[in-house]
C-alpha cells in the first residue's frame, strides 16, 4: 500500500476515535463520578463507594420521575405503533405523489426542533384547557400522546426498513391458496415483520425515556419525567448521586438500544 494511502487510513481512524473520545469520554465521567464518597465531587476523590445509588434510590423525586418517564414511554411507544404499522403496510409498496406525501408528514417531526414541537403543544394545551377547565397539561396522557409525535417517526422509518426484507412471494403464496388479506395480513406479514415491530418499539420507548426538550415544557409539580428532574436537580445541587442517576439512564437506555438492535440493524435507518 502506497506511504499516501496509509497516512490517508491513519488520519481517517484517528478522526473517527477523536470522535469517539468525544462522545464517550463525558459518559465516562459521569460514570466515575458517581463512586466518588466525597459529597462535593472533586478530582482527586477522597475514595470510592457505591452508597450513593442507594442514595440516588431513596430520593422520592428520582423514584417517582422514573415511574413517569416508564410510563409515558410505554404509552407513546405503544400508540405511536398503533399508527406506524398500518401506515407502513401502506406505504411499503407506495409509490406516487400520495404515499410520499404521507410519508413525509409522518416524519416531519425528525426536522422540526423538538423545542419548537414542545412550545406549540404546551399553547395548544394551555389552549384547550382554558376552555374546557380540564387539568389537562402536565397529566399522564398529555404527556404520552405529545411523545407519540417523536415516537412515529422512528417507528415507520425502522418497519419500512424491516419490511423491505420481508418475501413479499410468501404474502402472494398465501394469497394464492386461498387465505383472505385479513388472513395473509395476521398469518404471514405480521409475523414475518415482528422483529421490526420489537425494534420499533424498543428504539421508540427510547425516544420517549430520554427526551428532555418536549417534556419540559409539559412538565407540572408531582408529574415530571426523570431528564427534566435531573435538570431541575443540578440546577440546585450538584452531588454523586445524580451522576449515579444518570448512569442507570443510560443503562437502561444502552441495553434497550443493544436489544433492539439485535432485531434490525438500527444502522440502516439512524
Amino acid at each position: 500500500m502506497p506511504l499516501s494511502h496509509r497516512l490517508l487510513k491513519a488520519f481517517f481512524y484517528f478522526w473517527v476515535a477523536l470522535g469517539f473520545a468525544y462522545i464517550l469520554i463525558p459518559l465516562a465521567l459521569i460514570v466515575w463520578m458517581s463512586f466518588f464518597s466525597n459529597s462535593i465531587p472533586y478530582v482527586p476523590p477522597a475514595g470510592y463507594t457505591v452508597a450513593w445509588y442507594a442514595v440516588a434510590a431513596g430520593e422520592a423525586q428520582f423514584y417517582a420521575s422514573f415511574l413517569f418517564s416508564f410510563q409515558v414511554a410505554v404509552i407513546a411507544a405503544a400508540l405511536g405503533l398503533v399508527v406506524s404499522i398500518p401506515a407502513a403496510l401502506v406505504l411499503r409498496n407506495g409509490k406516487g405523489w400520495l404515499s410520499a406525501a404521507i410519508l413525509n408528514l409522518l416524519t416531519a417531526p425528525l426536522i422540526v426542533p423538538t423545542i419548537v414541537i414542545g412550545a406549540g403543544i404546551y399553547i395548544t394545551l394551555i389552549t384547550i384547557e382554558i376552555a374546557t377547565q380540564w387539568p389537562i397539561v402536565g397529566s399522564l396522557w398529555a404527556f404520552g400522546l405529545a411523545h407519540v409525535l417523536l415516537t412515529i417517526p422512528w417507528c415507520i422509518r425502522l418497519l419500512l426498513a424491516n419490511l423491505q426484507t420481508v418475501n413479499s412471494s410468501l404474502e402472494e403464496a398465501a394469497a394464492s391458496l386461498g387465505a383472505r388479506p385479513a388472513v395473509v395480513l395476521y398469518r404471514v406479514t405480521l409475523p414475518v415483520m415482528w422483529s421490526g415491530v420489537v425494534a420499533a418499539a424498543l428504539f421508540s420507548f427510547v425516544v420517549s425515556f430520554g427526551n428532555i426538550e418536549l417534556s419540559v415544557f409539559l412538565s407540572q409539580p408531582g408529574n415530571t419525567t426523570l431528564p427534566v428532574v435531573i435538570l431541575q436537580y443540578l440546577t440546585w445541587k450538584l452531588d454523586p448521586s445524580v451522576a449515579a442517576v444518570s448512569v442507570v439512564q443510560i443503562a437502561l437506555i444502552a441495553a434497550m438500544l443493544l436489544i433492539a438492535d439485535r432485531y434490525i440493524n438500527l444502522t440502516r435507518v439512524v
